[in-house]
């Protein structure tokens, strides 16, 4: 457990420098020129324009704070106490939304290299995605700039939200079969690795309940270590890698990634992808001209990355055909 913690940090610590200051929820002002996005691993280019307790698993209907954060359609819940720290989820959900609709769910991460960021930086997608039916939601999550905290506690807080989701699917009105993970850079990371990592599970989560998604939405996701390490071998790591595409099996579900040309990180997604198809699962990837790091944080790739988000849900049977909503 020890060299798996460690090579996890080591990976990690890629993903820190990629975008120091992601994840703080600002959007810039909208750019006037289109852009295309490149569909990589296809025979066509495709364009487009301390202690922890979990709150209310699965036994009694999660209690609404009252709190609003940036928008009346949020409500705030607690999923999850370490130590006197409440740890909270931001819920979008469809107008007139009941228990009984068993709508299909996505769980945001936002990025900041785990030591930073907002659960907000995706209330725009999120409300474009409850605007079409889905009920979206936002995590906080323990940063490693917080005393004592280690980016095993972030994966951790990650599987125990995503958990909480499923667990309380009754009365949030969703459908625990179809509930996806989704997030930016260091939160795409913990979107996947909610998947992949059997491990950093907290003891106060339900072991009964899955936190592994039924599909993946990442926008510059780090998914894997740029050189191979030499830190010595573990039973479920036998290269010593500490990456997430080490961890790639058949079976598992579709998952789609947006990046910029520029950034650091497409070459380990590249290889992802390929492992990730080479297993015989679904992998897209749409590539952005000229863009770095943190792109689709902009009005005008915001909006882009959202309708391919949007025809990828389409395609997996989650959406309707035709938009119901603009994009954000």
């Amino acid at each position: 457990m020890k060299i798996l913690c460690t090579l996890i940090c080591i990976s990690m610590a890629l993903i820190a420098q990629a975008m120091p200051g992601e994840g703080s929820g600002a959007w810039n002002a909208p750019v006037a020129s289109q852009a295309g996005a490149s569909k990589d691993g296809q025979d066509a280019v495709a364009s487009a324009s301390a202690g922890a307790c979990v709150e209310d698993a699965g036994v009694s209907e999660p209690k609404d704070t009252g709190e609003q954060s940036g928008s009346s359609r949020v409500v705030k819940r607690s999923y999850k106490t370490v130590g006197d720290q409440k740890l909270m989820l931001n819920i979008y959900a469809p107008q007139g939304h009941k228990p009984e609709a068993k709508a299909p769910a996505i769980v945001f991460f936002h990025g900041g290299g785990f030591k930073g960021g907002k659960a907000e930086q995706f209330e725009k997608q999120s409300i474009y995605l409850s605007d079409r039916g889905m009920v979206a939601i936002s995590v906080t999550y323990r940063l490693i700039s917080e005393p004592g905290v280690q980016v095993k506690d972030c994966i951790e807080d990650a599987k125990s939200a995503m958990r909480w989701v499923r667990a309380n699917a009754g009365t949030l009105g969703i459908d625990p079969d179809r509930l996806a993970s989704g997030g930016g850079s260091a939160g795409g990371y913990l979107a996947v690795a909610t998947l992949l990592l059997e491990d950093f599970n907290a003891s106060t989560d339900p072991a009964d309940v899955s936190a592994k998604p039924n599909a993946m939405v990442l926008f510059n996701p780090g998914l894997g270590a740029t050189e191979k390490t030499d830190a010595g071998k573990d039973p479920r790591d036998p290269e010593g890698r500490g990456n997430l595409i080490d961890y790639v099996v058949p079976n598992l579900p579709p998952c789609i990634n947006f990046f910029g040309t520029e950034d650091p990180l497409l070459d380990p997604a590249r290889q992802f992808q390929e492992a990730y198809r080479k297993a015989g699962n679904r992998c897209d990837l749409l590539t952005y001209d000229g863009q770095a790091h943190s792109f689709f944080n902009k009005d005008e790739y915001r909006i882009l990355t959202v309708a391919q988000m949007d025809k990828f849900l389409v395609e997996i049977g989650w959406l309707a055909k035709k938009p119901q909503a603009q994009a954000p």
